[in-house]
């Protein structure tokens, strides 16, 4: 099958949905960094085009590194408009994990000034509504709608490249390749080191040890 008729196909197909309601303009958005023991959390918001296709598109979790870098410059240079919003670990501890999550989506949105969205698309089943625009929560968007999708990739790789960064001055931690999840070689260096300014005081990781300067 030609590559034009295969790609005409999986379009068709609707592996990923490009709008929930047509005639609107939708952005999508989603967090990456929500379950780590270190490092904030990150949210992304895209407006994508109506005709907007790449055969790669899918949940970020369902990619490759390689393949969330590959489509990264392709959603942004593609896009109608997107942005990442960040909140930080003292902020996380304070509003909690949720709400500091919500909040970074609504930084992201803050940040969208090509074009106001009418509608947000919200990966998840929590939101605090954002000024007076409407938002549609959807379990397990980020593997249904695209610009979910495509928010959910902006995320995950603008907050790996943040924690690759933070891996330069506390290289015992692994986070250039756990990103701050709690894996067991991350365990351990908290088991070893203590935990340091980047980590999530309020997720109790080892509440005993004292906090590094």
């Amino acid at each position: 099958m030609a590559l034009a008729a295969l790609l005409f196909l999986l379009k068709a197909v609707g592996v990923l949905k490009i709008s929930f309601r047509e005639g609107i303009v939708e952005a999508g958005c989603d967090e990456a960094g929500r379950g780590c023991y270190a490092g904030p959390v990150f949210a992304a918001a895209v407006i994508l085009p109506q005709d907007f296709f790449h055969p790669l598109l899918n949940d970020s979790k369902q990619l490759s590194a390689e393949e969330r870098y590959e489509l990264r410059p392709v959603i942004e240079e593609k896009a109608i408009d997107y942005a990442v919003g960040i909140v930080h670990e003292p902020e996380i501890d304070t509003l909690n994990i949720l709400w500091a999550s919500v909040k970074a989506m609504h930084l992201a949105i803050e940040k969208l000034k090509k074009q106001k969205p009418q509608l947000l698309l919200i990966d998840g089943n929590r939101f605090k509504k954002y000024k007076r625009i409407p938002h549609q929560c959807i379990i397990k968007g980020d593997g249904l709608y695209a610009s979910i999708a495509a928010a959910s990739i902006l995320a995950k790789t603008y907050r790996d490249d943040y924690m690759v960064k933070l891996h330069d001055a506390y290289p015992h931690y692994g986070w250039n390749s756990n990103k701050g999840y709690g894996t067991p070689v991350h365990r351990k260096a908290i088991e070893q080191h203590g935990v340091c300014v980047h980590h999530r005081k309020s997720f109790n990781i080892l509440p005993e040890e004292e906090v590094m300067a």
